[in-house]
């Protein structure tokens, strides 16, 4: 099954495209999410991605995993899309699996309710948002059916967690071996 990566207008392209890299280095089926009715989506630095799918063609039945870019622009039209909202309420009633950083623990899952009583990470200075949360300052963290980043510099070891949540230590640590990190 694979793992759906949104993309919003403004969204960071590094914690995006880095994260779409590693997953399929190890080989984690990765289909990026158009959250704009078509599949083209500008990033915060003018970087334009080609999504796989548009969010009203996923099916959600079969994704393992929920990935939120961060980028303030983004993360703000990330938390304004009404379906991604109920497809998160949904991911984590159920215990399934949502990874967000830099912005989107802070704009899009606190103010969901998502991080209640989780441990979690964000951007410097937008622990506020993470309403219900443990604000840590770990550059990663894993609570649970949750993991967390804190900006674009943190997306290696952030693509890493993903990577160890879905396919064990071992897989984690052949692509970071591969890519000398």
């Amino acid at each position: 099954m694979p793992v759906y990566l949104h993309l919003a207008e403004g969204f960071e392209e590094i914690e995006a495209i880095t994260v779409i890299d590693l997953l399929r280095r190890a080989e984690i089926e990765v289909e990026t999410v158009s959250l704009r009715g078509r599949l083209n989506v500008t990033g915060s630095h003018g970087i334009e991605l080609i999504a796989d799918i548009v969010f009203e063609d996923a099916v959600y039945d079969h994704c393992d995993m929920i990935i939120l870019p961060g980028g303030g622009r983004g993360c703000e039209n990330l938390a304004a899309h009404d379906g991604l909202r109920d497809k998160l309420y949904s991911f984590a009633n159920t215990g399934r699996k949502i990874a967000a950083i830099c912005a989107a623990p802070s704009v899009v899952l606190g103010p969901l309710g998502i991080l209640d009583g989780k441990k979690a990470t964000c951007y410097p200075d937008m622990d506020d948002g993470m309403e219900g949360a443990t604000p840590c300052m770990d550059d990663v963290v894993v609570d649970g059916n949750i993991i967390t980043s804190r900006a674009a510099g943190t997306t290696i070891p952030f693509a890493l967690a993903i990577i160890e949540n879905l396919k064990g230590r071992k897989a984690a640590d052949n692509v970071a071996g591969k890519i000398l990190y």
